[in-house]
């Protein structure tokens, strides 16, 4: 079974934006959950500065073998400078993913909380 949230919110000023997206996997006794999050942030600038906002990744991966569970984290922090119509911007950005996987709880065959007892 797979459920699928998507998120997309821009702000009023089109100067921020927000994409998100949420997906849970239960296959062969295993519940996944992959979240990944995009963030922007446009700004003008009258001129381009001599230094940028330095680039950032962060990772992190745990696993432990009796829970039999394991996570993934990853963070990309950086900015790119872009020209539009003559005009200069400063693109910020910040990409995550995260990744979950546990043995999947009982009963979850369906998000309804149905069973298949027919007794």
């Amino acid at each position: 079974m797979r459920d699928l949230l998507f998120k997309n919110l821009t702000s009023q000023d089109k100067k921020r934006k927000m994409i998100s997206s949420c997906e849970i996997i239960d296959q062969q006794g295993l519940r996944s959950i992959v979240s990944r999050h995009f963030i922007y942030i446009v700004k003008e600038i009258q001129a381009q500065p001599a230094k940028r906002p330095s680039p950032h990744i962060y990772i992190l991966k745990w696993h432990n073998s009796d829970q039999q569970r394991e996570k993934f984290f990853c963070k990309v922090k950086g900015s790119i400078f872009a020209v539009h119509k003559g005009r200069l911007y400063l693109i910020l950005f910040m990409h995550t993913l995260k990744i979950n996987v546990a043995p999947a709880p009982e009963g979850s065959g369906n998000n309804l909380g149905l069973t298949n007892d027919h007794s």
